[in-house]
Parts: C-alpha cells; structure tokens; sequence
C-alpha cells in the first residue's frame, strides 16, 4: 500500500529543478506541442490518403459494374448464397 502523506523520492530535487530553471518547463511544453501539432499533420495526412484510396476503389467498383453487369450480379449472388449457408450453419 502507498502512504499518501510521505513524499515521492524525488519530489524535492523537483522542486528545486524547477525554481532553478522556470524556463524549463516552458520549454517542454512548448516541444511538447510542437510534437503534437506534427503528429496531428501526420494523422490528417493519413486520413486524407486513406479517404482518396477508398473513393478510388469506390470509382473502380462503380465502373467494373456499369461495363459488366450481369456478370456483377451473378458474382453478388454467389457471394451471398456463400454467406447465406455459413450463416445457416451456425
């Protein structure tokens, strides 16, 4: 069990690094941020890319489907005829 009202090893030469440099903390902050911002760029980026490739598909799929209809129909039939009788199964 942890005793709440003794000190954490440490905690003075805290204190005393943080009045010794206020500057510090600041500074790891505003790193810390800039960390961030760039890791929030990276993920929209990310985001942006993922969203292109999907409508790319979304436009292959469509086009495969107008130039190949019947055969398009026939392959969803199958498909969920397949699912159909794994479902049945369980």
């Amino acid at each position: 069990m942890v005793n709440v009202n003794k000190p954490v090893a440490g905690s003075k030469q805290a204190r005393t690094a943080t009045r010794d440099h206020p500057k510090s903390g600041s500074t790891t902050r505003d790193t810390a941020q800039e960390k961030v911002e760039q890791l929030r760029a990276g993920a929209a980026d990310c985001a942006r890319e993922g969203r292109d490739k999907v409508q790319q598909a979304e436009r292959s799929f469509a086009q495969y489907v107008r130039e190949q209809p019947l055969k398009s129909i026939l392959i969803a039939a199958g498909i969920g005829l397949v699912l159909g009788r794994f479902w049945m199964r369980r």
